[in-house]
């Protein structure tokens, strides 16, 4: 491997980069070479006809950034500056090279579904669904009129990959994550309503608000322009900062997704980690300092320790995942995916590659009464952000922060007073379901709304979210092991992955 030097650190090149990445196996599902028109690849921001196709050239010259990882070449990218011209975020932040914890262009994520596949078909059913159900109490989602002609829905497709109960879907698991912690319980993890204690300030956790039923891109004109970049942000009047509340519905959690600090995922497990340590949570029988007599721990092993990890690892895996969205997949947003479902049903452009049980589902058909068009609404006005859709960086992310504070308490501890908050999200009101939500198990459902979270606001796939947490649980496990040599004190990790099997490190 050839290295270039700079500031005395050993950096590789783009060649190298490139040939490792070849070397180790990458794959994607084929797309671009698939449609000349690169209908299934991420082109948001660059020159579109009127159809939302994008210019071949345009699409061209960035590949030739990506093959090259040379920074004059990114400055180099005919992004459409007719609308607002929306930069690209950070595509170079897949070529770092990390000295810590594993390197992104040696870990890898399987081809995300194709646009004539099953799967993708009912991919994308669940979002229409999503987005329908935005303003739906999550305590009332699994009994409302939406969520059953959702799960009818969602029962007709043929590859939809989410938790069945004896191999169907039930209200009561609508839109959750796979894992047993997710189907405990309220829909919305503990750590995402209990006060934070931060030093002498403690802090409930109401946001600002959106207004319900307003959703964004449902008109052909402004999908087109935010496809070719029009920076388009929340008016002031569209949020509230006076009237805050809990978490009640999915839009509430989409706008927590919209703006976490940074935005990055990192904030709610920063969070859960303050709950956790002021709570007086037993941490994992492996941390040297649970048993000592005459020591506790501080900067190794203490709460320090933890929140700093926390936040470590949340950018490591933000890399590894950049990595996978620009130099491996260029996967497609659903908005995208939404236009040339519009486009053909209604008889702009013949899309015959399109899934048929997309284009019959009871979701679109509903979209098309309730907003006059095919196209997925938005909870954001903007639409995603401005990187490829595969993998996610909420998802990569939040999956390794909730590993590190699995491995860090006692996750078979229960969460002390569980609550939830009421329909309208003005107050918390004590748990009094028959479930016991452990730590471990909120840790992992906490992981899956943040993930979700992004999902109900339109801007990602299920694939995102779920193959994304397989990368950040496995960045999180190996980052451990690694730094396990540096510290004097005998310790081990005990950690449930999101399969269900255990690993100690």
């Amino acid at each position: 491997m050839s290295f270039s030097m700079e500031r005395g650190i050993k950096k590789p090149s783009a060649e190298a980069a490139a040939a490792t990445a070849t070397s180790v196996g990458h794959v994607n599902n084929g797309e671009e070479n698939t449609y000349p028109d690169y209908l299934g690849n991420f082109t948001k921001g660059l020159p579109h006809n009127e159809f939302g196709e994008v210019d071949r050239q345009a699409y061209r010259q960035l590949l030739r950034a990506l093959a090259s990882g040379a920074n004059d070449e990114f400055e180099r990218i005919p992004l459409d500056t007719t609308v607002g011209g929306r930069k690209y975020v950070n595509p170079q932040a897949g070529l770092v090279h990390e000295a810590v914890g594993p390197d992104s262009r040696l870990l890898t994520m399987p081809p995300a579904p194709r646009m004539d596949s099953p799967r993708l078909s009912a991919e994308a059913c669940e979002l229409y669904w999503m987005a329908l159900c935005r303003d739906v109490p999550f305590a009332r989602l699994a009994e409302s009129d939406l969520a059953a002609a959702a799960v009818a829905d969602l029962n007709r497709l043929t590859d939809y990959r989410a938790y069945k109960r004896a191999g169907r879907v039930e209200p009561d698991f609508l839109f959750r994550g796979d894992t047993p912690g997710d189907r405990r319980g309220p829909y919305l993890s503990q750590f995402l309503w209990k006060d934070i204690q931060f030093g002498t300030y403690r802090s409930p956790q109401r946001q600002d608000t959106v207004a319900p039923d307003r959703d964004y891109m449902t008109t052909y004109d402004t999908w087109l322009r935010v496809q070719r970049g029009w920076n388009r942000t929340l008016a002031d009047g569209d949020r509230d900062r006076v009237n805050t509340r809990y978490l009640a519905t999915p839009r509430d959690l989409a706008h927590w997704v919209h703006f976490d600090a940074g935005p990055t995922p990192a904030q709610a497990f920063f969070n859960a980690g303050l709950i956790l340590s002021y709570a007086g949570v037993p941490t994992d029988a492996g941390n040297p300092y649970r048993w000592s007599k005459t020591q506790e721990g501080f900067s190794d092993f203490g709460t320090s320790h933890l929140l700093a990890l926390v936040t470590e690892v949340a950018n490591r895996a933000l890399r590894a995942v950049w990595f996978q969205k620009w130099f491996v997949h260029r996967r497609s947003r659903p908005e995208a995916f939404s236009g040339l479902v519009h486009n053909h049903i209604t008889g702009r452009r013949s899309h015959e590659f399109i899934d048929q049980q997309i284009l019959n589902s009871d979701a679109v058909t509903r979209t098309h009464d309730k907003w006059g068009s095919y196209l997925l609404p938005q909870a954001f006005p903007e639409g995603s952000p401005m990187h490829p859709a595969y993998g996610a960086g909420h998802a990569t992310a939040a999956a390794a922060c909730a590993t590190i504070l699995k491995a860090w308490y006692d996750e078979t501890a229960l969460v002390p007073d569980p609550v939830r908050a009421n329909d309208q999200g003005t107050e918390l009101v004590p748990y009094r379901g028959g479930d016991a939500l452990t730590v471990g198990g909120e840790l992992t459902k906490l992981a899956a709304n943040i993930a979700v979270g992004r999902n109900m606001a339109g801007v990602h796939w299920r694939t995102d979210f779920t193959e994304s947490a397989t990368l950040g649980e496995h960045l999180a496990i190996e980052l451990l092991r690694e730094q396990k040599p540096w510290f004097n004190e005998t310790h081990w990790f005990s950690v449930t992955r999101f399969d269900g099997t255990s690993v100690t490190i």
